[in-house]
């Protein structure tokens, strides 16, 4: 018999995961008077001290790091952003950066303002099914190129990037890599100490802890100029530690390591079925990406000539929360710049919804969105009638 699916259904993971109970009871932990400043050297401080190491090393086992490799962000954008300008300002510059037309806005948006400043940005571009070539990257590196910046899997339609390919291509050819993966992380495995990445994002929010607490992985010889200046974290970003945070994105780091296959697997099999069971009650639907590798967790799912803002409002009322494929801006919404590299048009890409699934998903959750979408589907077209 299916579990009773509960009176929210969260389906919307890539944008925050729900609150583990594990995270929740190690940020407690840290919230006790006798925890201090991790970098005061009284009984209190070293305890608080203590705790973030364990952290550290929690983080940097999930993603096979070094313990001394890992630095503590506030956010996947900050690491971004703390790769990006740490090479500007380190003696390799940054004359050239490569990167693809899919990245985050938090990639994306400050390339673009480094444009203003005189960097060259070269933006690659995807297939209709969202994929990179590995040989377009090689194509694109020139002897000016200092840094190639990528994510490992997209936020929107989770398609894959072949990180592991581009990581040789750009270690033989002796320019950096930096990739995001704030989505691989947890949901995919990665192994720094076998692929050839010189830094790595992460965000805690993503793996079930609460927001506040990111990391940038730097491979032990790569030279960064930090964004805040100070002592912590090794000289490399200063300001004191937002411990309760990082403790909780240890804790998922640890939650996520003890069983990724089995989750990713079941993840997939949730995400299939509810792609057959969309397809079965709209077959005019399209899964974007289903060709490519994809996030066993990610579905984005166009539903032609509906409106995706109607469709998402629609799930909300009955508790389901999902993502549009489409970005609010000033006066209104503008399709998603993932979508429509990939191809789409407009009308497509704003009648696109993103269901992302976590580990507290069940069968029962999908059934729930099957359940009502065909009420959904009748109620939207007859208001675009």
């Amino acid at each position: 018999m299916t579990k009773e699916a509960p009176a929210y259904v969260h389906l919307d993971h890539n944008a925050t995961g729900v609150v583990a109970r594990e995270c929740l009871e190690a940020m407690r932990a840290c919230l006790r008077p006798d925890i201090g400043n991790p970098s005061s050297k009284h009984a209190a401080g070293m305890r608080a001290h203590g705790l973030l190491h364990e952290a550290r090393a929690e983080v940097a086992a999930l993603i096979g790091a070094a313990v001394r490799e890992i630095v503590f962000t506030s956010s996947g954008t900050e690491a971004n952003h703390m790769a990006i300008l740490g090479v500007l300002g380190a003696p390799y510059g940054a004359r050239h950066i490569v990167t693809s037309q899919v990245e985050h806005p938090s990639t994306l948006m400050l390339l673009r303002h480094l444009e203003g400043l005189g960097t060259r940005v070269s933006y690659l571009p995807v297939d209709g099914e969202g994929r990179l070539a590995a040989d377009a990257v090689r194509a694109a590196i020139t002897a000016d190129t200092t840094l190639v910046t990528l994510m490992w899997a997209n936020n929107e339609t989770g398609v894959l990037f072949p990180i592991p390919e581009i990581a040789a291509l750009t270690r033989a050819m002796g320019v950096l890599l930096h990739v995001d993966a704030v989505q691989a992380a947890g949901r995919i495995p990665i192994d720094v100490a076998r692929v050839a990445i010189d830094m790595l994002s992460l965000a805690g929010h993503k793996l079930h802890a609460p927001p506040g607490a990111g990391a940038l992985f730097v491979r032990n010889g790569v030279k960064i100029t930090p964004l805040l200046w100070g002592h912590q974290e090794r000289a490399r970003r200063g300001g004191s530690e937002n411990l309760p945070a990082i403790v909780a994105f240890g804790s998922a780091c640890a939650l996520a390591r003890e069983d990724l296959e089995a989750q990713a697997s079941r993840m997939e099999r949730l995400r299939d079925d509810l792609e057959q069971g969309v397809s079965a009650r709209f077959p005019a639907a399209e899964i974007h990406g289903a060709a490519a590798p994809r996030l066993p967790n990610t579905s984005s799912v166009g539903f032609g000539a509906l409106d995706g803002e109607r469709l998402m409002q629609a799930l909300d009322r009955r508790g389901i929360a999902v993502s549009l494929g489409a970005a609010c801006a000033a006066g209104g919404v503008e399709p998603s710049h993932v979508l429509m590299a990939m191809g789409l048009d407009r009308r497509a890409a704003l009648g696109t919804i993103r269901f992302s699934l976590g580990r507290y998903n069940t069968s029962a959750c999908v059934e729930r969105v099957l359940t009502v979408l065909p009420d959904i589907l009748r109620e939207v077209s007859a208001r675009a009638a």
